[in-house]
């Protein structure tokens, strides 16, 4: 038996302000997505990447505010910059233009009825095309927040920059914002969450911007509180790790330190798809798979395989650094990290319109934490029902 390390403290400052939460499934059914162009090493039988998009409904209810993390995919595919078109279809993406995206993120945030027309902010996580979504579908007065670089390194957009992997109307005719974390005489107040750097947006406690570079130029991650343990109602704090591409698996942040592979993995990874529903899972079975065996070490890294198109991760060695500081957050029971195309969770969450504040009484982490273990059935020797989605439903047609 391993003994984790406890749980750092995120040095979080108390606050009775909170926010309400609501993951969107954008819709994004993107197949083809190898895992050897994301990570390594390769684990036998987990070839293909889960592909769905997750974005975030953030409500201010005090301030009467609303902001949208991330857009997934844009609905109409082939008005992509043909910078990143022509990458995807080289690399053997599957891009169904007709059904890849069933409906934009403002189409199902209207349809929830959301007043769309107050979104005081769309926030991309990264510049990547399966975050930016269609921000001209917004009204003008919608500002674009992007992270740290992006105006010296992604502007202009296509067409007045051919190469540029997004497109002059995605920010043209609105306000766009971009973050310094270091700053001091900024409009937010910064401050440091654990080891990230962080603004916090609404100046309460209630939501904070993350610096997490590695996966892209600028890229960052959100932290929303979603109950207090100073507010009404006796409930403590929690929060809702929003990740972007900080990781792509959940393999690359688990096993840690201070959640090492267990003993026995209850629920069981397998429980929801095999006839061991409510069983649990020795972690012996996957203890082979990891580098010397060692249970307080992750499955995957994040990596640029050679032949990978485009450089997946612009820096893979900032990106385990970052990782490493997710993992912080990771360890507590009250802090949900949520990767923007973790397909396990398509089993465990509520999807917008119900919101994901009350995760903790449904034991989402729980639920959730080790489940990526589905993957590795093959590796691991499971002779159970087939029990992986990623290959079964994400490889090419």
């Amino acid at each position: 038996m391993t003994t984790p390390k406890p749980a750092p403290d995120l040095h979080i400052p108390a606050s009775p302000s909170t926010v309400s939460v609501s993951i969107i499934d954008t819709t994004t059914s993107l197949r083809g997505v190898q895992t050897a162009m994301f990570f390594s090493p390769s684990i036998p039988g987990h070839t293909w990447l889960g592909a769905p998009a997750y974005s975030f409904l953030i409500q201010h209810p005090a301030g009467n505010r609303t902001l949208i993390f991330d857009l997934g995919i844009r609905k109409d595919v082939p008005n992509l910059s043909p910078a990143v078109l022509g990458p995807l279809k080289a690399a053997g993406f599957c891009l169904d233009y007709e059904g890849t995206v069933t409906r934009g993120v403002r189409e199902i945030l209207d349809a929830g009825g959301v007043d769309t027309a107050a979104v005081e902010a769309v926030i991309w996580s990264h510049y990547h095309f399966d975050h930016t979504g269609d921000p001209s579908t917004f009204d003008p007065a919608t500002k674009l927040i992007v992270g740290p670089g992006f105006r010296e390194h992604i502007l202009p957009g296509y067409p007045a920059n051919p190469a540029s992997p997004i497109l002059e109307t995605d920010y043209t005719g609105r306000e766009l914002v971009q973050l310094d974390f270091d700053d001091s005489n900024a409009a937010w107040k910064t401050l440091t969450i654990g080891r990230f750097k962080a603004i916090d947006y609404f100046g309460d406690g209630s939501f904070y911007l993350l610096d997490a570079p590695g996966h892209a130029i600028g890229h960052v991650c959100g932290l929303a509180r979603v109950t207090s343990a100073q507010g009404h109602g006796g409930k403590g704090d929690s929060f809702i790790f929003m990740g972007g591409d900080a990781f792509h698996h959940g393999g690359e942040v688990r096993p840690s330190e201070y959640l090492p592979l267990p003993d026995e993995i209850s629920p069981s990874p397998f429980a929801a798809v095999s006839s061991c529903s409510g069983t649990k899972c020795p972690g012996a079975m996957f203890e082979s798979l990891l580098a010397g065996a060692d249970r307080t070490k992750t499955f995957y890294t994040p990596s640029n395989p050679p032949g990978s198109p485009g450089n997946p991760h612009h820096d893979p060695a900032e990106g385990l650094r970052t990782i490493g500081k997710l993992q912080e957050g990771d360890a507590h029971d009250n802090v949900f990290v949520v990767a923007a195309h973790d397909e396990t969770l398509l089993d465990v969450v509520e999807f917008f319109p119900a919101t994901a504040n009350a995760f903790v009484e449904k034991e989402w982490v729980q639920k959730a934490r080790w489940l990526f273990l589905r993957d590795f059935a093959d590796a691991a020797g499971y002779q159970g029902e087939r029990a992986w989605r990623a290959n079964s439903e994400w490889g090419p047609i």
